[in-house]
């Protein structure tokens, strides 16, 4: 097997976020190769195969019983057009009548409509997983980074105090200037969201930053600098000044989570707006939108009910990239 036919068997891997980090570095390195016309052209027909997958991305309830109901259905009239049973003679004897070649093709299509009832939810069910295993790889490797950070600074990334970089989402670009995290890994992407269905994300330097501030691109790199996820605002103490992020270990404050989205409750990277949340000790909790805030605390805001930094260090909110502490 040549090296292109291996790289464009994993093409449907690659679009669908179900390689590891190895896999998809290579088929990046064929696709930029010189000579990657072909497989840069095969991937665009792949991503336009599973585009409508995009648009139904919730699993389908396949009805009870749909399978039997559909053989019985074509039985019954099968049985109405058979034609009447005589006994072979010289006479009637012939070619076989054509009612009959219809019911063998009738009893073929109705069993590909049974195969794909039963095969089309396990395909589903496969990428799914495939999926979650990937997220799950890319929370913790986002963990790892972070507790790194926090072992040598003594604290976790913190935004400054004010002025236009103070966002959120900063804890990207400053991993990545560390050499924590790499820019265009995708780690920061949730596989099967929209931005990772755009494809070509990467995480802006600081200095990209600072040179676009004052710019309309400004607005743009900040919204989506941390990719699919959100980070704790941390607290201000009594002066209103922005404190650092300390790693105190509790399994009770929330990290990192899914970006909240507009209303603050339902995430968009996940079916059923479900919310993977990275805690300080290192575990991820999966929510659904009624089990988010628990004990009357919104992860998404602080005590006064705004998406800002909270008042005191045992509060935590979880902003968008592009809040302001």
């Amino acid at each position: 097997m040549s090296d292109e036919t291996g790289m464009r068997q994993q093409l449907l891997g690659y679009v669908l976020g179900a390689l590891d980090d190895e896999e998809r570095r290579d088929v990046e390195v064929a696709l930029s190769a010189p000579g990657g016309d072909g497989l840069r052209h095969d991937l665009e027909l792949v991503r336009s195969a599973v585009a409508p997958l995009a648009r139904d991305r919730a699993p389908e309830t396949v009805p009870a019983g749909l399978a039997a109901r559909t053989l019985a259905f074509v039985a019954a009239h099968a049985a109405a057009d058979a034609p009447v049973v005589r006994p072979l003679s010289p006479a009637n004897d012939g070619p076989r009548p054509r009612s009959r070649a219809w019911i063998d093709r009738a009893l073929v299509a109705a069993t590909a409509l049974a195969a794909c009832v039963l095969v089309v939810p396990l395909v589903r069910q496969a990428v799914d997983d495939a999926r979650e295993r990937r997220k799950e790889h890319n929370l913790q490797r986002l963990s790892a980074a972070l507790q790194g950070y926090a072992e040598s600074h003594g604290y976790y990334p913190t935004p400054p105090n004010d002025g236009p970089l103070s966002r959120a989402g900063l804890f990207a670009p400053t991993l990545v200037a560390e050499e924590r995290l790499v820019a265009d890994d995708g780690t920061l992407l949730v596989p099967g969201s929209d931005l990772a269905r755009r494809g070509r994300f990467r995480v802006p330097t600081l200095g990209d930053l600072e040179a676009a501030v004052g710019t309309p691109r400004f607005d743009g790199l900040v919204r989506e600098m941390s990719g699919d996820y959100g980070y704790t605002l941390g607290h201000r103490d009594a002066a209103g000044v922005l404190q650092p992020n300390h790693n105190r270990r509790r399994f009770d404050h929330p990290l990192v989570a899914d970006d909240p989205g507009p209303a603050d409750d339902r995430s968009d990277n996940h079916p059923q707006g479900i919310h993977h949340i990275l805690f300080e000790d290192g575990h991820v909790e999966r929510r659904l939108p009624h089990e988010l805030h628990r004990d009357g605390d919104h992860i998404y805001k602080n005590e006064d009910g705004e998406a800002a930094a909270a008042d005191h260090p045992d509060d935590a909110v979880i902003g968008d990239p592009e809040d302001r502490p």
